[in-house]
């Protein structure tokens, strides 16, 4: 790695963090240069404009959730311990220690839902590609037996999906201390749902 991808790398891994804290339209080239040591032309060469910034903080995110959250799981067999790795791997990346305000997609999240731009396409774009990923390893535990074949696999991505963002609201804002075992309990229960042997129908 070159001197100067050594810079964009680690001025990367600082704006992630930052964003974490104060959001995306919080994250100036003056704060992240005073953060990393940097002047403000020095960042200049790197990202050309705030907007540019913004998609490459969210490009950084998006290939650490790929290292994190998706290839562990793929090495898990097939089938129910796949799609229940990926779903417990998501829940320590809400907590991973380089985004301390938090996952970085809710944040990015509020600020962007109506707010039209690059930035809102990559973040958008990330989304429905994280909701297919649940949706095919769901694909994949029905040809393995372990979920019925009728089930909906895009109720399932989305009823995973809808645990998971909730989970962060209610542990972080709400501060509730069950927040982490009744996560697991609901998604317990829509794989007991989902399971070739439950008997309910679609």
């Amino acid at each position: 790695m070159s001197k100067g991808e050594e810079t964009r790398s680690h001025v990367l891994r600082e704006a992630l963090a930052l964003a974490s804290e104060v959001g995306l339209e919080g994250v100036s080239i003056g704060k992240l240069a005073e953060r990393v040591g940097l002047s403000k032309s020095g960042l200049f060469a790197h990202f050309d404009s705030k907007e540019s910034l913004q998609v490459q903080i969210l490009a950084e995110a998006i290939a650490r959730f790929a290292d994190m959250v998706v290839a562990p799981a793929i090495k898990k067999p097939r089938g129910e311990p796949r799609v229940r790795a990926l779903f417990e791997n998501w829940l320590k990346w809400a907590v991973a220690d380089f985004m301390p305000g938090g996952c970085i997609f809710i944040a990015a999240a509020v600020e962007l839902d109506d707010k039209p731009g690059p930035a809102r396409d990559l973040l958008v774009g990330s989304q429905r590609d994280w909701l297919e990923v649940l949706a095919e390893a769901a694909r994949i535990a029905i040809r393995e037996g372990h979920f019925r074949s009728n089930l909906d696999v895009g109720q399932f991505a989305h009823e995973a999906y809808s645990i998971a963002y909730g989970h962060h609201f209610v542990s972080r804002l709400l501060r509730e201390p069950k927040a982490l075992q009744r996560t697991r309990k609901g998604f317990d229960r829509l794989i007991d749902d989902a399971r070739a042997s439950s008997g309910a129908s679609a």
